[in-house]
């Protein structure tokens, strides 16, 4: 079995340029390694009415979602409220992540880091190895903090304990296509989505003075029937290829 997953990155020093994002690339990889595959990923902003809308969309859907960032204990860290508000529950103080955060700070908790303990109603933490403070996860979205360092031990903590990894691996096989319009291949990718539903067909031009379009497929397990018939269809239609 795989999954795919989407990821949602939170924070305007991200979209405003002060910080270049190591997410996207991070997870992308992560997934693939355990045979999974990334479906979409979007970055928001630090904006209440956004967050809420973007994630009360993504609980509709059965994707499992990966959100990083926000859930700290500062006036614009928005996303444990807005978590809250996309799933109709309120916030409340989640007895296990007050623990952690009591134990790890002491008196130095209140009144400010105690905060991080206000969960939405009904999520479950995700342990924190760097310095045991939860995440949080409710309606298959797992949240993390913003930092690299404590986030991507949470996430691979999270793949491992309920998306088991899958033998069959995402990939793909391509050839050159040289002298031919996309527009004519787009019969050809019809026929193989047809043919194998279980991979996908893709076009990307290459533009330049030695331009071409490479056309492929992707998919898990073996492909190779599939790819043969790509080639046999180009040439059928005497369409160049390399």
């Amino acid at each position: 079995m795989n999954n795919s997953f989407g990821l949602i990155i939170i924070g305007d020093e991200l979209l405003l340029g002060d910080r270049e994002d190591r997410h996207l690339a991070y997870f992308r990889q992560m997934l693939g390694r355990r045979g999974h595959d990334l479906q979409r990923c979007w970055f928001l902003p630090d904006e209440r009415s956004s967050l809420i809308e973007h994630l009360h969309f993504s609980m509709t859907e059965a994707l499992p979602v990966f959100v990083c960032g926000g859930i700290g204990a500062t006036p614009d860290d928005l996303t444990r409220d807005c978590a809250a508000a996309a799933a109709g529950v309120p916030l409340q103080p989640h007895p296990e992540a007050v623990a952690l955060i009591e134990e790890r700070f002491g008196e130095a908790a209140y009144p400010t880091r105690i905060q991080m303990a206000m969960l939405p109603r009904g999520a479950e933490i995700i342990p924190n190895p760097y310095n045991r403070i939860p995440g949080f996860s409710i309606n298959r979205h797992y949240f993390l903090p913003g930092f690299p360092e404590m986030a991507w031990p949470m996430a691979e903590w999270v793949v491992e304990c309920f998306y088991p990894s899958t033998e069959a691996q995402l990939t793909e096989r391509s050839v050159q296509v040289s002298d031919t319009p996309e527009s004519e291949l787009v019969g050809i990718m019809g026929l193989l989505k047809e043919r194998f539903p279980e991979v996908k067909p893709y076009s990307l031009p290459r533009l330049g003075d030695n331009g071409y379009v490479e056309l492929g497929i992707r998919g898990r397990g073996d492909i190779s029937m599939a790819f043969t018939a790509l080639q046999e269809a180009l040439r059928t239609r005497q369409i160049p290829f390399r």
